[in-house]
């Protein structure tokens, strides 16, 4: 865990550790996420990146009634 200070502009810098592991890049869109006590940086990717990321799913379960 690495630790960053909050500018007077209310900024942070990412640590390189994290950025160089995360593939993050200058200009990058993030979501901001307030949860409880802590805030989450997320990085927002591609519709396109996102293709296939269920594949393996197991999809075996009962569907409402109202569902079918």
């Amino acid at each position: 865990m690495e630790n960053v200070i909050i500018s007077p502009k209310y900024q942070v810098v990412i640590p390189r550790k994290v950025r160089e592991s995360m593939k993050l890049m200058p200009g990058q869109k993030m979501q901001v996420i307030a949860y409880g006590d802590r805030v989450e940086l997320v990085p927002q990717k591609n519709i396109s990146a996102m293709r296939g990321f269920l594949k393996g799913i197991n999809t075996d379960f009962e569907r409402e009634d109202d569902r079918l």
